[in-house]
């Protein structure tokens, strides 16, 4: 007897809404948004929907998605006094909530018109409930009203759920529209115990950065590994937005998906010192205060190779035939660290006793430069973003502000109380 046929599509039903292969598929957030069309058309079909019902299901996707909302899906607190990561990924998921809603909504009224065929009837599935509240006019028409039911609520907590879960899969990255997510027959589903960290830590303590670049290799491999700033796999890397932007306006917490064909197995990117309390550190009053710099600057980022799932990176400064190597892990700490101050009429010159360095001065010095009284200005106006960048991983990140030059600021409270203050300027935020 022959073997029976083998199946190439998975039939629809159960827990399975998508024909998505066991392995998974990389899926970006349209391509993933349009894949959970069938979803949202069984939800059509079982409760009879019409037109004068899209109102309803598209104020209940945007209050789910939206921050401040009873329904919020993501119950964060933004204030001016909130600390920089929540800032960034708060503004994330308003940007992020919002655009997704609306592909939402205009999904909901094609579909409306134009259903997608379900090729074996009707669409029914068995989705565990993950706790979404619903406006009182969708829970009136998918669960208590005539043509509501289990049938029409269950596929619609499916759908809502999966986009919430897309939403947060996208909080770390800048380019949340280029990002290929792994989608499994489970959708984003795999998620749920990374996603579940990251909101934990997110919404009760201070959120570090590894824990942000975790999640986000979850979303991108579904696989865990070591802690870093960082990480490379399937054909992209993904690394602080910092190395695309000006340091001064840079996010501190955000990542960039960037494609690369060279990407292959996951791999953590790792800074060289874990612990850079521990470093050797050369006080700024031993450095040259006028030594000047070998003409213009360049620089470049060169990563090592992987060893044990990880790799290191540098930035490499060359000016005149020398050149200096700073770890890209300490320069993205130090980033994330500096003090960028608003602007304050009472400052606008240095402080009394003030000393200044050169640029290169600091990049050749060895271990991290600090001081311990007083104040040191480092002028790396005019010189490219990557050169700062590299500045500040050289500087101790302690007491380390970053400021425009031309610029004023004052000392924050209580900054007298620790090292001194080390002040790097650099070019105003270019206008477009």
């Amino acid at each position: 007897m022959s073997p029976a046929p083998t199946r190439s599509t998975p039939p629809l039903g159960g827990s399975r809404w998508n024909t998505f292969p066991a392995d998974g598929a990389a899926l970006t957030a349209r391509d993933l948004l349009t894949a959970t069309e069938p979803l949202l058309q069984g939800v059509i079909d079982a409760g009879g929907l019409t037109g004068a019902d899209r109102p309803v299901l598209e104020a209940q996707i945007r209050a789910t998605l939206a921050l401040g909302t009873r329904e919020a899906s993501l119950p964060l607190a933004v204030g001016p006094d909130s600390a920089s990561a929540v800032r960034e990924l708060g503004a994330q998921a308003e940007t992020i909530g919002r655009e997704l809603a609306s592909w939402a909504a205009a999904a909901l009224e094609r579909l409306l018109t134009d259903p997608v065929p379900l090729p074996a009837g009707p669409l029914v599935v068995r989705s565990h409930c993950y706790g979404h509240l619903l406006t009182a006019p969708a829970a009136d028409l998918l669960l208590r009203g005539p043509r509501g039911g289990p049938v029409a609520m269950q596929l619609y907590n499916e759908w809502l759920h999966q986009v919430v879960l897309l939403r947060d899969a996208l909080l770390p990255f800048t380019n949340w529209q280029d990002v290929p997510l792994l989608t499994t027959p489970t959708g984003l589903r795999h998620t749920e115990p990374a996603h579940d960290a990251f909101l934990t830590e997110l919404l009760v303590r201070q959120i570090r950065h590894p824990s942000i670049v975790a999640f986000a290799r979850h979303a991108v491999t579904g696989t865990g590994g070591p802690t870093g700033y960082g990480f490379e796999a399937g054909g992209g890397t993904a690394l602080p937005a910092v190395l695309d932007h000006p340091p001064l306006t840079a996010p501190r917490h955000l990542l960039t998906w960037r494609s690369s064909p060279t990407a292959d197995e996951p791999v953590t990117y790792v800074a060289e010192e874990q612990d850079y309390y521990a470093a050797p550190r050369t006080p700024v009053e031993d450095l040259p205060p006028a030594d000047p710099a070998p003409g213009s600057l360049t620089a470049r980022t060169v990563t090592g190779l992987p060893a044990d799932g990880t790799r290191t990176a540098r930035i490499e400064v060359t000016g005149d035939g020398a050149t200096v190597r700073v770890d890209l892990g300490q320069a993205l700490r130090s980033h994330r660290y500096a003090h960028r101050p608003a602007p304050a009429a009472d400052d606008a010159h240095p402080g009394t006793g003030s000393r200044a360095t050169t640029v290169w001065s600091a990049l050749g010095a060895p271990g991290l430069v600090w001081t311990r009284a007083g104040e040191t200005t480092l002028d790396a106006a005019g010189q490219n973003d990557l050169v700062v960048l590299a500045l500040l991983g050289r500087l101790y990140p302690e007491n380390v502000t970053l400021r425009p030059v031309g610029g004023s600021a004052a000392r924050r409270a209580g900054a007298g109380t620790g090292p001194g203050r080390l002040v790097v300027l650099t070019d105003p935020p270019r206008t477009r």
